[in-house]
């Protein structure tokens, strides 16, 4: 039951924290600490990064280092593109989807081969990414800003991943994984048509 309760309590602060400011240009000034809480002020960003880590167990293996390992770096590749504006237009969008799409694939809770989930995520990363560079405040260092969201997005990761492995024996336990990842799907189905 501890278990449950872990999960029940990862679930409630992540959706609890709600879409503050991070879309909001100039929201938050500063170099590392802007980069550090853009992570977590967006909702589609948060149950995104969250959403990798649950995956990254259901996958099991490799997968459990080599998924978080592989959004750290596509998110990075993608920030760099974002800084260098690379593309005008906020990715809104295609955020919000990544919820929807890893939202959908923990609630399905099937294993995918390792290649093709990296390639997912990597390109999904890079959207995060790119969206974390456009929304950079103008007066941050774009180095300690990228350091930041990294850092975030690690954090966010681990989340994901110390929950589901505290789940992931027992029945009762893969099913609330698979409840969370539906619950994060439908919050970006909102997302996007909202």
């Amino acid at each position: 039951m501890s278990r449950l309760l872990l999960l029940a309590a990862t679930a409630v602060a992540t959706l609890a924290i709600g879409q503050a400011q991070a879309h909001a240009p100039g929201a938050v000034t500063g170099g590392f600490s802007a980069g550090l809480s853009h992570p977590f002020l967006g909702l589609d960003h948060l149950l995104a990064m969250v959403a990798v880590g649950l995956m990254a167990v259901q996958q099991q293996g490799r997968a459990v280092w080599a998924l978080p390992l592989t959004f750290v770096l596509g998110m990075a590749g993608g920030t760099v593109l974002g800084l260098i504006g690379l593309g005008a237009v906020p990715l809104e969008l295609g955020v919000a989807g990544s919820v929807v799409v890893l939202g959908g694939l923990v609630a399905w809770g099937r294993r995918l081969p390792l290649a093709g989930a990296t390639a997912l995520v990597a390109v999904l990363a890079a959207v995060h990414g790119h969206a974390h560079g456009l929304e950079m405040p103008a007066l941050a260092s774009a180095t300690a800003y990228l350091a930041g969201v990294l850092g975030g997005t690690i954090v966010l990761h681990a989340a994901g991943v110390l929950s589901a492995l505290g789940l992931k024996d027992g029945v009762a336990g893969r099913w609330a994984v698979r409840g969370v990842g539906t619950a994060f799907a439908a919050v970006g189905v909102l997302l996007v048509v909202g």
